[in-house]
């Protein structure tokens, strides 16, 4: 394995969490995540409370999202992104 992988910022973590728990990062995004978690106490305490969002809320059935509220997320979240 290759110990020479580019460093992962706070942000990047924040949005490959998803793919992270869910098992879908490549190899070396995986070892770029589990390296900033060893080393970033605040990433490693966002990543436990995802785990415990999960755990505790269990997954949200699409259905139950209004469509007026889905449009919102996905509007705050693109501005997240591009901001």
């Amino acid at each position: 394995m290759n110990t020479d992988v580019e460093q992962l910022s706070c942000r990047e973590l924040v949005e490959l969490v998803t793919d992270y728990l869910e098992g879908a990062l490549s190899a070396e995004d995986h070892a770029r995540f589990e390296k900033h978690i060893g080393a970033c106490h605040g990433c490693g305490v966002y990543l436990e409370q995802m785990r415990q969002t999960i755990v505790l809320l269990g997954r949200l059935p699409e259905e139950t999202v209004a469509p007026e509220a889905e449009r919102e997320l996905l509007e705050a979240f693109r501005g997240w992104r591009s901001g």
